[in-house]
């Protein structure tokens, strides 16, 4: 499995959205969601975006006031959105427009980037 969760959080701290891909208490979660959300929220625009904590690699990036927070297993991903960082943008902007959630359908989603692999 890849991702564990993805956190939404604003610049306050307060998660707005939470979703996790693996079980967890409650109290799990409140820990890892304050760990975590402290350890990014503290960081410079000038650090890299990428995280490692307890057994997971968070990725994160900031969109206006919502910070997009993504835990990963420790081995996984970081290659994959590093030598395809354009293609990861690319998914998210078509996923999220304006703050707001307009496609959630994984083949809408990945069929441009199919295209424009096989145009080049």
């Amino acid at each position: 499995m890849g991702i564990r969760f993805i956190l939404l959080v604003n610049k306050q701290g307060q998660t707005r959205l939470a979703q996790y891909y693996e079980y967890l208490t409650l109290e799990e979660r409140r820990a890892l969601e304050g760990e975590i959300v402290r350890k990014c929220l503290t960081r410079t625009e000038h650090q890299c975006s990428f995280v490692e904590h307890r057994n997971y690699k968070v990725i994160y990036r900031r969109y206006a006031s919502l910070f997009f927070l993504v835990g990963v297993d420790n081995d996984e991903c970081e290659l994959d959105i590093m030598f395809h960082l354009e293609k990861a943008h690319f998914m998210l902007e078509e996923m999220v427009m304006n703050g707001c959630i307009v496609e959630t359908s994984k083949s809408n989603i990945l069929s441009p980037i199919q295209l424009m692999d096989k145009a080049s």
